[in-house]
């Protein structure tokens, strides 16, 4: 399913790359920053001796012969494991819409369209996207450079996964490990602080307005809100062609009457939805979101990626639902 054209860069992503994800399936705080040193990265010794490894992403089994001085990533959710599992310092350049950790080597370049002579430039050991878009593995491949594909997710158990295998990937392992048993604890912890007194309670989960565009239980958000038990409005109009990104009438939200509203586009980008622009619409007064102030406002970035912030996204979700009255 192809987003409209006037989706922001989050939206966007989070529909486009969900489609591109299901396509390469053939059906229709744990986070790191770019301080990390070389010192917590695994040293050169015990990563030599690691290589040559092989990992299977969703192009299938991919053997890396030696640990990748250089690194360029595609994709944002790619961008921010590499730097949480410690492989920051092998990073020469990223995709135009990684913009974290801060101080990433941020360039021109597009996993949507990769520019193949443009990646050459930086004479990569490894490239890592979300998308074998443009004849990228292929072209890649002929000059002898490995390529990962780490589409979107749809289950928590496929994040850690995909954390695992880039930190295997790049000879950090461990700390891969590490991170994702970091994750794994605050997530736990969070949902297990909540409670399970609001069970049942239902949500609107708001990717854009004007259309609107949600998110059903069948994607990786849904699973993320699933765990406190919540019910997704969604549900009721998804159908298979709509890739679990059903488009919703307004008539059709205001008659749900959800009891919490996440907006995942507040950036000026997605739309600059905000809790005061909600509570404005016509004819949303009546919401019960609404009249309790439970609408959410989330960091864009971090609600469409399934990388090593999603301890972040689940303490917002948490916060919010303890707030319910």
């Amino acid at each position: 399913m192809k987003p409209p054209s006037r989706h922001g860069p989050a939206v966007a992503a989070a529909i486009a790359i969900a489609a591109a994800a299901a396509a390469l399936s053939g059906c229709g705080s744990a986070s790191s920053n770019s301080s990390t040193s070389a010192a917590q990265a695994t040293s050169p010794a015990s990563a030599a001796a690691a290589f040559p490894v092989r990992v299977t992403p969703a192009n299938g089994p991919v053997t890396i012969k030696t640990r990748p001085a250089r690194i360029v990533s595609l994709d944002p959710t790619s961008t921010e494991d590499l730097y949480a599992v410690g492989a920051g310092p092998q990073v020469v350049a990223v995709d135009q819409n990684s913009n974290y950790p801060a101080g990433v080597p941020k360039t021109g370049l597009s996993g949507l369209t990769p520019n193949i002579e443009a990646i050459v430039r930086y004479n990569p050991g490894l490239v890592v996207a979300s998308q074998n878009s443009g004849g990228l593995v292929s072209a890649m491949t002929k000059l002898g450079v490995p390529v990962l594909i780490e589409p979107a997710v749809s289950t928590l158990d496929g994040a850690y996964g995909q954390i695992q295998q880039i930190g295997e990937a790049t000879g950090h392992a461990a700390r891969a490990a590490r991170v994702v048993a970091g994750m794994k604890q605050q997530i736990a912890a969070d949902v297990r602080e909540a409670g399970t007194a609001h069970r049942g309670v239902s949500y609107y989960w708001e990717l854009s307005a004007s259309p609107f565009y949600s998110a059903t239980s069948s994607t990786f958000i849904g699973q993320v809100v699933g765990l406190f038990g919540l019910k997704n409005i969604a549900d009721a109009v998804s159908k298979p062609a709509d890739g679990g990104y059903p488009q919703l009438s307004q008539e059709f939200i205001v008659t749900a009457k959800p009891q919490v509203i996440f907006l995942a586009d507040n950036q000026p980008a997605d739309g600059a939805q905000s809790p005061a622009v909600v509570a404005k619409r016509p004819g949303w007064s009546g919401i019960p979101a609404v009249e309790n102030h439970e609408i959410i406002g989330l960091n864009d970035d971090i609600a469409s990626r399934w990388g090593p912030r999603l301890p972040q996204l689940v303490a917002e979700i948490a916060a919010a639902i303890e707030r319910l009255q």
